[in-house]
């Protein structure tokens, strides 16, 4: 699914009234009544509903939503604020049609002074206030009336993005002047912003409503973001062929665990395992040797010389894909061992945990890292790459996508909607997964997924794509099985075979 700009979905708008065609005014309409049918949904008309409406196109759909459903027997008070006496011409259409309708229990034009009513529990606010257009935060009046309602005991309901929050960048936002929805009626598709935790607490409950836009249109313009859909991932699974063994399935290295942290390369050699490699070989201490026969039997060790650290680079010309960094720890060698392992590995490589902050230790190493190299930082470990903090997730996603370009390397910054920032710019994020899924092992499952896919001869930007999306989906079933609360990095393993089924049959 694409994620167009401000600037592509005023665009689309455009294309769709032009090509349809449609008038401006209908389109609206057509909102209203997908608004409308959305809210009915949810409440009966016994609901009292208060509807705020800005100048703008937004203010017009919820000028509109107040009409139908005025229509349709709800008891719907309306308040348009037109302080600078400036309307969009949209706006003033429904202006004159709810000002003629018979069934509105009140509307009420602000121009200067607003006595505003009282909002009680038991009523539906309609946020229509501002929509996508504004670039600056909400000021005067109209942050006043944002914390007036974000106060209230009603519950607030949206029209396509929560008035005050911006599409994209937020950075500089005041979340004070930003209404906090209960849910948020988007639509035709979602904003950018909407896929960001720091902006969660504003939008509450997403719902996208399909309002016919341009197929055209969106079928045919590029867009820098994509959200995938599981059939963007099903038409990359590589089926396994009926004489297959295990020299063509792809050999994997993993480089994980330190002394106290055999853990961490149980959990991503079983994950690798589990993900369809022909065989995995574990590089780790001498004193994990024993703990690994015994949890994973399936993989073959390979022990470091010294007894509790990783020290020593290994020759990678067998393997077609390395993963390195879970649980190694950050000892100085094993930081001169990680550097020489990466110049001299000749495969797909995925670096992760430790071996990500011995990277951030000596930040001039990552001019070394070889292209196509897959990076997977939470944004901790993000920033201290970055070697700078960041005021909120869209910064640090615009500064992953640059270091993803200088570095020609695949960084995924983990989180809810886990993003790939590639080579060419372009960010994929990711839809599945949940809450339960932050627990200590879970990014060095996805580690063990991904380096057995890039062994299964999936380039890097599919290994990447399927194995957050396998990661999420495994992580998901097993939620569903299990409950979020009591879910650990070794639930998401055992649901991986669910996960491969659910994508191939």
């Amino acid at each position: 699914m694409k994620i167009f700009t401000r600037s592509q979905i005023v665009e689309l708008d455009r294309y769709t009234m032009e090509h349809e065609p449609i008038r401006s005014i209908d389109l609206m309409e057509r909102s209203a009544k997908a608004l409308t049918q959305a809210i009915m949904e949810m409440w009966s008309a016994r609901t009292p509903i208060v509807v705020f409406a800005g100048p703008g196109n937004n203010g017009g759909d919820a000028l509109a939503v107040a009409r139908l459903l005025a229509e349709k027997d709800y008891q719907v008070s309306a308040y348009l604020f037109n302080i600078s006496n400036h309307l969009s011409e949209d706006c003033i259409a429904n202006q004159q049609r709810i000002k003629e309708s018979k069934k509105v229990k009140e509307f009420v034009e602000v121009t200067t002074q607003f006595d505003p009513p009282v909002l009680e529990a038991n009523m539906v606010v309609v946020d229509g206030l501002f929509g996508s257009g504004i670039n600056k935060p909400l000021a005067g009046g109209f942050a006043s009336l944002v914390k007036y309602i974000n106060t209230s005991p009603s519950t607030i309901v949206s029209i396509d993005i929560p008035s005050g929050l911006m599409p994209e960048d937020n950075t500089y936002n005041i979340s004070a002047n930003t209404i906090k929805a209960d849910y948020t009626l988007t639509l035709q598709q979602k904003k950018l912003a909407f896929l960001f935790a720091d902006n969660q607490q504003f939008i509450g409950k997403l719902k996208v409503l399909d309002i016919r836009l341009s197929k055209d249109f969106i079928n045919k313009t590029e867009s820098q973001y994509y959200l995938t859909e599981e059939n963007d991932v099903r038409s990359k699974i590589k089926e396994r062929d009926d004489f297959a063994h295990k020299g063509t399935m792809g050999s994997a290295l993993i480089i994980a665990g330190s002394y106290g942290m055999a853990g961490a390369s149980i959990l991503a050699s079983r994950a690798c395992l589990r993900s369809g490699a022909g065989k995995v070989v574990v590089h780790t201490p001498k004193k994990n040797y024993s703990i690994m026969q015994t949890a994973v039997p399936e993989a073959v060790m390979h022990m470091d010389h010294e007894e509790t650290y990783f020290s020593q680079a290994i020759d990678t010309e067998d393997f077609e894909a390395l993963g390195i960094g879970p649980g190694l720890g950050q000892q100085e060698n094993s930081a001169i061992a990680l550097i020489s392992q990466i110049r001299r590995s000749t495969c797909p490589i995925v670096v992760d945990a430790d071996a990500l902050n011995m990277l951030a230790s000596h930040r001039a190493w990552l001019q070394q890292l070889p292209k196509g190299i897959i990076l997977t930082p939470h944004p901790k470990e993000f920033e201290r790459i970055a070697g700078t903090a960041c005021n909120g997730d869209y910064e640090r996603l615009s500064k992953a996508q640059e270091l993803a370009q200088n570095l020609q390397a695949y960084i995924i910054l983990k989180g809810h909607y886990s993003a790939l920032c590639m080579p060419n710019g372009r960010v994929i994020f990711n839809s599945t997964g949940n809450s339960g899924m932050a627990t200590a092992g879970s990014g060095d499952v996805l580690t063990g997924i991904i380096t057995a896919l890039l062994a299964r001869g999936y380039d890097q930007a599919d290994a990447c794509i399927v194995g957050m999306y396998l990661h999420g989906l495994a992580g998901d079933l097993a939620a569903k099985d299990k409950g979020k609360e009591s879910l650990i990095a070794g639930d998401i393993i055992e649901y991986l075979p669910n996960a491969f089924k659910r994508l191939t049959e």
